[in-house]
């Protein structure tokens, strides 16, 4: 990983020691915030690809406020050219060169994964589809949600891996599960 990179993976972790400490949310959301990023763009540190759960909030996660995190949302964090298309822009835009793929305990489209046995609604079936192929046979949740978080990271990295505005070392991908019960991140290996 760049040192550019792993200084922001250190605020993130930072950040999220501090979420674990607080009763409130600590980024700037303030109104100067809101009138500067209105004003100047947004720069935005990192992206953050993680599920449409609405007990998962990485800007409260990691501390951050108005114009820190690039947010793309899906339910089970899955991916297709709409999400790809959202990280091309970010990165390439934005100059946001770290991506963390976030998975979290309790997922229910993990969940539904696990136990639909092919079974689900109309719309639904391409989320769980995705995730069963990511996790295959495993049938412990938190097991499934990491399998879900590198097959994610592996998406990414396979989709960048030649893309021509990005230099080499300049983009990093991580993986990580953040528990919805202690708050903590756990930082996956892959």
């Amino acid at each position: 990983m760049n040192q550019e990179n792993k200084k922001i993976l250190d605020k993130l972790k930072y950040g999220n020691d501090e979420y674990l400490l607080r009763e409130s949310h600590e980024g700037d959301i303030s109104p100067a915030i809101r009138r500067y990023t209105a004003q100047e763009g947004q720069h935005p540190y990192a992206i953050v690809i993680t599920c449409s759960d609405s007990r998962v909030i990485p800007e409260a996660i990691f501390s951050a406020g108005i114009g820190e995190l690039f947010v793309i949302r899906v339910a089970g964090n899955v991916l297709d050219n709409h999400q790809l298309g959202s990280i091309e822009y970010a990165f390439s835009h934005l100059d946001a060169n770290l991506i963390v793929m976030l998975g979290h305990t309790k997922c229910g489209a993990v969940g539904a994964a696990i136990h639909s046995h092919g079974e689900t609604d109309r719309y639904i079936k391409y989320i769980i589809d995705d995730i069963s192929e990511a996790i295959g046979s495993e049938q412990d949740d938190y097991k499934a949600t990491v399998l879900n978080v590198r097959h994610g990271v592996n998406i990414i990295k396979k989709a960048f891996h030649d893309h021509p505005e990005i230099e080499a070392g300049e983009l990093d991908v991580v993986g990580a599960v953040y528990d919805i019960e202690t708050g903590k991140v756990e930082w996956v290996e892959n």
